[in-house]
């Protein structure tokens, strides 16, 4: 039975009472964000019957997310990062009350929704990078792989279930239930983020949160080949093999139809989540870099893989084998950037993490829609697999830096000279 709590998922940091709190907010709420992420596009599809529309608030949720993700993790180098994590989360907890209004007053303005959906979408940008700046200060630098790997699979059990919640309360109620629901379940991340110890910067910040304060972070990270290449690989890896936007053809052509594509698209979350069940060793490993190439490696193998398998269930089981290294490397990236980069330069990281989270994705459909209507999407889905396979071990041996970074030779970035005080740990440690 050792090797089973060996690989089992490491819940040493649900120990921390400020952790547990904020791990248990962040998992309920977004919960509730999925939900009303499926409640928004449905019901401006039912207002204007127009998939167009529907794809406009794409990019709607993509612009606030790049400029407010930037911003915000600038504004979280310069100012209490509690203290800057509730007012954001009321940003967005008071949009949801604002879609709930709407909604029981039979407004159905198309404008209004956008304009309410663009101001959710900052405050979740300016959230998150905070959210993720602050665990580093919570826990010691040992327990960060465990923590980020707890916050992931929370994520996918959120994108399970709040669509799930999303399809029963839309079929049996209507979209007031749902937003109230999302509201509802957003006062615990509420009350976790008003429960945190102050966090205030370290040490000495000068300057102010704007345009020059970006760029500072941008700068440094040009200067940094570890935390730069985390980046690139991610890029590949959901920019050139990210095959979901294939999945309503291939269901159709391949799988005869609207039955397959729910089992597609939920495939790789089932995988990210088994993933994280199993991922007690995750903490064990010490050559992240390496680590990180590898799995995305994999990922790419077995998306290619998928593309070529003619049996839905294999192409199911091989698209949650790719969903499992995904999480892997997104624990790995998350990790080396929260331990390796200094605390006065987190928050602006991790604004470009953001950044590179949402629109990695985003370019994967570009890429993947626009191949298939040149080769076909047999072509597009195995060639991106492959592709990302290849690229990422390019990558690789051409920075060995990134292959070489070792977590117990690099404790911590050559420019943080500043001690990790964690005097919040003390405060709240088990209640």
């Amino acid at each position: 039975m050792n090797w089973i709590r060996r690989a089992a998922i490491d819940v040493r940091p649900l120990r921390h009472g400020p952790f547990r709190r904020l791990w248990l907010g962040q998992g309920v709420s977004f919960v509730g964000f999925q939900v009303t992420a499926v409640a928004v596009p449905v019901q401006v599809y039912d207002m204007t019957r127009s998939s167009l529309w529907v794809g406009v608030l794409g990019f709607v949720n993509l612009v606030p997310l790049i400029v407010f993700g930037l911003w915000g993790g600038a504004v979280a180098d310069h100012m209490d990062r509690r203290r800057l994590l509730f007012l954001s989360s009321c940003v967005t907890w008071v949009s949801t009350l604002l879609l709930l209004l709407q909604a029981l007053l039979g407004v159905e303005n198309l404008w209004l929704i956008m304009a309410v959906v663009a101001v959710q979408a900052s405050g979740f940008a300016v959230a998150s990078p905070t959210r993720a700046a602050i665990i580093p200060r919570l826990l010691d630098r040992s327990l960060v792989p465990a923590a980020n790997t707890l916050n992931f699979t929370a994520s996918t059990v959120g994108m399970l279930a709040g669509p799930l919640f999303a399809g029963v309360i839309l079929a049996r109620w209507n979209y007031s239930a749902a937003y109230a629901l999302d509201a509802v379940l957003f006062t615990v991340g509420l009350y976790a983020a008003l429960r945190l110890p102050p966090i205030p910067p370290l040490g000495e910040i000068t300057g102010s949160p704007g345009l020059r304060s970006v760029i500072e972070g941008l700068r440094y990270l040009w200067t940094q080949p570890v935390l730069l290449m985390s980046f690139v690989v991610d890029i590949i890896a959901m920019g050139v093999a990210m095959p979901r936007a294939l999945f309503p053809e291939v269901a159709d052509t391949r799988f005869g139809g609207e039955g397959a594509v729910g089992w597609l698209f939920a495939a790789m979350a089932f995988g990210a989540f088994a993933g994280g069940l199993m991922s007690g060793w995750i903490g064990r490993v010490h050559r992240q870099g390496a680590a990180l190439v590898g799995a995305i490696a994999v990922w790419g193998l077995a998306v290619a893989a998928a593309g070529l398998a003619r049996e839905l269930w294999l192409v199911l089981l091989l698209l949650a084998v790719g969903g499992a290294a995904d999480l892997v490397s997104s624990v790995f990236r998350q990790t080396m950037l929260q331990t390796y980069a200094p605390d006065e330069m987190r928050g602006r990281l991790q604004g470009v993490f953001v950044v590179v989270v949402a629109g990695g994705p985003r370019l994967g459909d570009v890429r993947a829609g626009t191949t298939a209507a040149v080769a076909g999407a047999s072509v597009s889905w195995v060639g991106g697999g492959l592709a990302c396979a290849v690229l990422v071990v390019i990558v690789g041996l051409c920075v060995p830096a990134l292959m070489k970074y070792d977590t117990r030779t690099a404790l911590q970035s050559p420019d943080d000279k500043t001690p990790q005080k964690k005097p919040e740990q003390a405060k709240d440690h088990d209640t």
